[in-house]
């Protein structure tokens, strides 16, 4: 499963029924729906149930995620909650190698979580996430996440952020980190998915670092609080639109080289 190249797709996470019903308004503005569940991390997983309620409320064509969460370094406890979460209707698994301090770790769980999940659906989409401010948990550096996707046989890596503080991907992984990330996962054959607070004036960077999927939850919130505000359809069109107007820019600029 590989997604267009030179896309920038947009992946909207409501953490409940109504909120994906918010996002099934502005199914035209976004790409992936992924569940997840704030209150329990910065990938939180959500109930099985959620899921398939979820999966149930948004259009057919629109892949939905879901995150298995901030996992410790237990590969047989992750790889049955990955498959939990594609039974449940996720054909896009996100783990996030919480407690995992080494690359060896982060790869024995990832490969477990691939072989349960390909197993039972071959198509699932799977996602090493890591986190830009590492060094604030003690995981993984960032910049290992794309081989650790590769070596594990995933099919993408991610960074997100960790402690939900109001600081930014930006301010833990410069953007020219990002555009390093960005190469290693397309030197691996693997799509790159950047996440962490992302605001729309981000999106000019990481459009030009060639960013497949940014992650957003809070810029399409009320007030852009991710906790207490609720997604509003409107704020997806006006994200989508900034998405679609540097995407437009770049591609004017690359044509006149």
């Amino acid at each position: 499963m590989r997604w267009k190249e030179s896309t920038l797709l947009l992946l909207i996470s409501p953490d409940s029924v109504e909120e994906a019903l918010e996002c099934a308004k502005a199914a035209e503005h976004l790409d992936i729906v992924d569940v997840k569940k704030p209150d329990e991390g910065s990938l939180g997983a959500n109930y099985p149930w959620v899921i398939r309620e979820i999966r149930g409320a948004v259009p057919a064509d629109k892949p939905v995620s879901a995150t298995v969460g901030d996992v410790p370094y237990k590969p047989g406890t992750v790889a049955q909650a990955a498959l939990g979460a594609a039974v449940s209707g996720a054909t896009y698994i996100k783990v996030g190698l919480y407690g995992c301090t080494t690359p060896d770790q982060a790869i024995e769980v990832m490969s477990g979580v691939v072989r349960a999940v390909k197993d039972y659906r071959p198509d699932a989409f799977v996602v090493a996430s890591g986190y830009a401010d590492a060094h604030r948990i003690g995981c993984v550096n960032p910049l290992a996440l794309p081989d650790i996707a590769r070596r594990s046989g995933s099919d993408a890596a991610m960074l997100d952020t960790a402690v939900k503080d109001g600081s930014r991907l930006f301010d833990h992984v410069p953007p020219a980190a990002c555009a390093e990330f960005v190469r290693l996962a397309h030197e691996a054959g693997l799509l790159a998915a950047l996440a962490g607070s992302v605001k729309a004036e981000d999106l000019a960077t990481l459009t030009r670092i060639g960013t497949d999927i940014v992650g957003v939850r809070g810029a399409v919130c009320e007030g852009g609080d991710r906790n207490s505000g609720r997604i509003q359809p409107r704020l997806v069109a006006a994200f989508r639109a900034e998405m679609d107007r540097h995407a437009q820019e770049h591609a004017t600029t690359v044509a006149a080289l």
